[in-house]
């Protein structure tokens, strides 16, 4: 999607039992929504929360202005602060020295501490700032990298996943993106396209990484973009729908899961922010999507949100973490026969 930027911190290091460091898999992933800084143009943003078991920053001013200003940034629980401080201070660096500013920027998290050495905080401002200067645009890396790095899923190995879809509407074609960290489910409920692939792949054939956690627990991240003009209602409308793809994988939003959802338009390019200097104009010219076009938006959402869980798991690779605990991958081939096998694919 045009000035839409994705970029990856991956932090692999180490191995051994927790008490003496453990093994760092962890990192961090930022979103970066325009071209221009989005101190200078915000975007209209919504949010919607499935399951609450999880932290995103920032929700409240979006939730009350209906702008992100900030870039969005994603890790694991345990460095959601860090990251959140090394946005302020990027932004910081990029202004003008001893400006007067606020920032509240958004942070989301999921847990990696199967996997890493969680408690150790391995995230740092410079791997931010890595991110950041490393985003570009087109193909997203999928599966064990940035803040996907140690997150499992469905009982397979998880990560970061992406998937878009074109709407057509009206003589008009706009995109709708969505990205997830991955890091939820139970084995035993995964569906692809409806096939029951968990009960299928059992933990004799795959095995599970052990009870270290419930199975089910763990947590979704869902950022949805779209170059549609939109405002905050109806991109809280599209939050919301992630949560429908999330179900059609066999996701329930547990009681131990935290599923957050943000969604945000690269439309509407002249929507100014109100700094301390700068008051802004007394008003604005938008753009909207009229309500009676908006239903493709959600299936789109609901679709993508669907294919983004599955390439996470089917782009991450088989890791072993701290204490030797081992998550195995997805096998491709038993997936691809077990959906030959339901006629799904000829």
């Amino acid at each position: 999607m045009r000035g839409v930027r994705v970029g990856h911190t991956t932090l692999i290091e180490g191995d051994g039992p927790t008490e003496v460091g453990g093994a760092v898999r962890t990192g961090v992933t930022v979103i970066i929504p325009r071209t221009e800084p989005m101190w200078l143009r915000p975007a209209f943003a919504g949010s919607h929360r499935l399951n609450g078991n999880g932290e995103m920053t920032g929700l409240e001013w979006v939730r009350q202005s209906g702008m992100l200003t900030s870039l969005i940034g994603l890790t694991n629980t345990h460095s959601v602060g860090v990251v959140r401080d090394a946005l302020i201070a990027w932004e910081a660096s990029q202004r003008d020295r001893g400006e007067v500013f606020w920032r509240l920027p958004v942070v989301a998290e999921t847990y990696d501490g199967v996997l890493s050495d969680i408690n150790g905080q391995h995230v740092h401002p410079e791997h931010v700032v890595s991110a950041i200067e490393s985003a570009s645009g087109g193909r997203v890396l999928e599966g064990n990298v940035g803040s996907g790095t140690g997150m499992i899923c469905h009982g397979f190995k998880g990560g970061i996943g992406t998937a878009s879809r074109l709407v057509h509407v009206a003589g008009s074609t706009f995109t709708v993106g969505v990205l997830v960290q991955a890091n939820h489910g139970s084995r035993k409920r995964l569906s692809v396209l409806g096939v029951p692939i968990g009960e299928a792949i059992s933990e004799r054939e795959v095995p599970l990484a052990g009870p270290v956690l419930p199975e089910g627990a763990g947590s979704i991240i869902g950022v949805v973009a779209t170059d549609a003009p939109m405002i905050p209602t109806q991109l809280d409308a599209m939050a919301q729908r992630v949560g429908l793809g999330v179900a059609r994988n066999g996701g329930l939003g547990e009681h131990t899961s935290g599923d957050l959802f943000f969604a945000f338009s690269s439309a509407n390019e002249t929507l100014t922010a109100c700094d301390v200097k700068d008051l802004g104009p007394l008003a604005s010219t938008i753009e909207v999507i009229s309500l009676t076009y908006i239903d493709p938006f959600y299936e789109a959402v609901v679709e993508a949100t669907e294919e983004a869980i599955v390439n996470a798991m089917v782009a991450a690779d088989t890791m072993t973490g701290r204490d030797g605990i081992t998550v195995h991958r997805l096998p491709h081939g038993r997936l691809s026969e077990l959906m030959k096998e339901r006629s799904r694919f000829h």
